[in-house]
């Protein structure tokens, strides 16, 4: 149901008064049924940029948007001339929504997060922006990221670029928003934009949308393209919608989704094509037998889990613990893979780039952060990107062992094997742990568990959920399944999310008590 203050938008046009409560936790959904009942997109635009006035630039200053887009308000005027001629592009017609800014934006620079690339103006549309622009999605701007994608070091601090600065957690603003679509993160959690797109390649969806209180979706690699997307890696590398509700997450990946030409690992992206919301039944988990992963976590988090367990059984779904294999190696081979195909796959894309941009190779990248250490270094180094550097490149026979390794242990021997062995459609356990402290000092403090690595790797679909809050902090409930399984993981999810009700809005509190022992538990 449209709330009132929207009604109120509708009618009164957008002064900003309006405009700060209108859009505060109103799904996409809503925002569609609103606009058909007559708010306009250009009064929706304009509550959405107040909102991050508000918001982002100034109060709980959560640095999560890192660029408006100078015609937003333009296009949703023209996307309005189309409503009221009789076209209707769909249920994004008129909706403003983030992208990550590793994706390029025709009217936007795509900097990555990264001063090398602040001049990165490509006049592009990346083929998944311009699906959503097909669609009739206004794009708002776009958000903040841990710079490169998290690539960069391995003591980074998730969050943070030298374009965008720190992005905050709206529950808690001393916390990280993890990475590396921070940005997409916080900014949809605290109402910027009615969704968001992210980008993964190792837990970049999932575990923002975790700490953040959102559902994430990191889709089967091949089923949306990473054209003109900043790589790291085109084995693991895909964009996924990142939203306040499951519905919502299904209706933008339902715009995503599709073959591009010059990405052919999508080349039977549009045999999956679908309405990823029109099946959504509150009744999807009941005969369903759901594998338990019970990981390492803190005493306050399984007791969540526990809670959360109980939700599903409860819709119907049948419960079978599974012990995880030992999948001796992955990690090392996981980490090989990306050095080298970062160094490839940057190459490329970095040569693609316009002449206003200097660096053309991961080489000159690395040197101008030098350069500009004052900026670039401030907080942690480059490691990572020294050590892709040392790379061989792609026909390498290390290289080719590691990939082989990692997609056998992460695949067969992992995802498929537990589904099969324990005979389930798909596998549950917590995304992540809670989210840290943001420390420039020691940067990132992960702790177990975490759910993203086997989907990553396998290319497979992961869909977190929220869960409800520990002590403050959201926590995601995961949902793993084999590939193109997104209409399951999405039932499922849509299911648990009905009957559970565990998402909880942001408060943006200075910071959670401890007392005693939030940081000790885990």
């Amino acid at each position: 149901m449209m709330g009132a203050a929207l009604v109120a938008l509708a009618v009164t046009g957008h002064a900003v008064a309006q405009e700060k409560t209108a859009v505060e936790e109103l799904s996409l959904s809503d925002a569609a049924a609103a606009l058909s009942a007559g708010t306009s997109s250009e009064a929706l635009t304009r509550a959405y940029l107040a909102r991050i006035e508000a918001l982002d630039r100034q109060g709980a200053t959560l640095r999560s948007v890192i660029a408006i887009n100078p015609d937003a308000v333009a296009q949703a005027r023209a996307l309005d001339a189309e409503r009221r001629a009789g076209r209707v592009r769909g249920p994004l017609h008129g909706v403003p929504i983030l992208v990550k800014d590793n994706i390029e934006t025709r009217e936007l620079p795509t900097t990555a997060g990264s001063l090398a690339l602040k001049d990165n103006r490509t006049g592009r549309d990346a083929p998944v922006v311009a699906r959503l622009r097909a669609a009739g999605a206004v794009i708002l701007g776009k958000t903040n990221l841990s710079e490169w994608a998290n690539i960069r070091s391995s003591a980074s601090m998730s969050g943070w670029s030298a374009v965008g600065g720190l992005v905050r957690n709206p529950y808690a603003l001393d916390r990280t928003s993890c990475g590396s679509s921070s940005g997409s993160g916080a900014a949809a959690a605290a109402s910027l934009a009615a969704a968001a797109v992210g980008t993964e390649t190792d837990g970049s969806v999932v575990c923002p949308a975790a700490m953040n209180g959102l559902v994430g979706l990191k889709p089967t690699i091949g089923l949306v393209s990473r054209t003109h997307i900043v790589p790291i890696s085109h084995s693991q590398d895909t964009a996924g919608p990142m939203a306040r509700s499951v519905r919502d997450a299904a209706l933008l990946l339902s715009a995503m989704v599709g073959s591009d030409p010059a990405d052919p690992t999508t080349r039977d992206a549009d045999r999956h094509r679908s309405d990823y919301a029109a099946g959504l039944s509150a009744d999807a988990l009941k005969g369903v037998r759901v594998g338990v992963l019970r990981p390492e976590m803190s005493a306050a988090l399984a007791k969540r889990y526990d809670a959360a367990l109980a939700v599903l059984r409860a819709a119907g779904a049948t419960l079978v613990d599974v012990t995880p294999p030992k999948l001796e190696g992955l990690g090392e081979a996981e980490f090989l893979v990306l050095k080298a195909e970062l160094k490839a796959d940057l190459n490329a894309y970095l040569a693609s780039t316009p002449p206003a941009v200097k660096s053309r190779t991961l080489a000159d990248i690395i040197a101008f952060n030098a350069a500009h250490s004052d900026a670039e270094l401030r907080f942690f180094g480059q490691d990572t990107f020294e050590e892709a550097q040392k790379m061989p490149g792609l026909d390498d026979p290390a290289y080719k062992a590691a990939r082989a390794k990692a997609l056998r242990l992460a695949g067969a021997e992992g995802i498929d094997a537990m589904l099969g062995q324990a005979q389930v459609q798909l596998l549950v356990s917590p995304t992540y742990g809670l989210p840290w402290l943001s420390d420039p000092v020691h940067g990132d403090h992960f702790m177990p568990p975490s759910a993203s690595e086997l989907p990553a790797v396998a290319g497979t679909p992961h869909l977190t959920v929220p869960m409800g809050l520990v002590q403050g902090l959201p926590a995601g409930l995961s949902f793993l399944g084999p590939k193109y399984s997104e209409a399951l993981l999405l039932g499922a999810g849509y299911a648990f999310e009905q009957r559970g009700r565990m998402r909880v809005k942001p408060g943006y509190a200075a910071s959670v008590p401890t007392d005693g022992g939030l940081e000790a538990a885990r």
